[in-house]
C-alpha cells in the first residue's frame, strides 16, 4: 500500500503540478511588483485613481457598480498570462524543440556499394528488355 502511494507521489505529473504551485506562488509577487511599481501609478497617473478598480463607479438604488474592478481584474489575468506564455511558455519551447532535433537527427548511413553480382544481375536485366520480344511457337 504503501509502495503504490509513494508511486503516486513521484509520478511526473504530481512533481510537476507541485512545482506549477511554488512557481505560481513566486510569480504573484512578480506580477503584483509590476502592478503596484509600474502600471497602478500610470493608472493613478491617468486617470487620477490610485488603480483601475476605482475607475466607472457608480451607484444604483443603493447597489455599487465597479466597472473597473472588473477590468482590474482581466488586466491582471492578462498580464499574468502574457508574462507566463514569454517567459516560460516560448522559452521551454524552444529548449524542448532544439532537444528534440538532437535526437530526430541521426547521421545518413553511407550507402553500401553495389556488389558485382548486383551489377551483373542489372545488366541481364537491360540487356533483356532490349531486347525483341520472341515469337510465339
Amino acid at each position: 500500500m504503501l509502495k503504490g502511494f509513494k508511486a503516486f507521489l513521484l509520478r511526473g505529473n504530481i512533481l510537476d503540478l507541485a512545482i506549477g504551485i511554488v512557481v505560481g506562488g513566486a510569480f504573484t509577487g512578480v506580477v503584483n511588483g509590476l502592478l503596484d511599481g509600474i502600471l497602478n501609478p500610470l493608472i493613478a497617473a491617468i486617470f487620477g485613481q490610485p488603480d483601475i478598480s476605482y475607475v466607472g463607479h457608480f451607484t444604483v438604488n443603493g447597489a455599487d457598480f465597479s466597472i473597473g474592478e472588473f477590468a482590474q481584474a482581466l488586466l491582471n489575468f492578462l498580464i499574468i498570462a502574457t508574462t507566463l506564455y514569454f517567459l516560460v511558455i516560448v522559452p521551454v519551447k524552444r529548449l524542448s524543440e532544439l532537444g528534440a532535433r538532437k535526437e530526430q537527427e541521426p547521421e545518413p548511413e553511407p550507402v553500401p556499394a553495389p556488389t558485382d553480382e548486383y551489377q551483373v544481375l542489372c545488366q541481364i536485366r537491360d540487356l533483356l528488355s532490349a531486347a525483341p520480344p520472341a515469337p510465339d511457337a
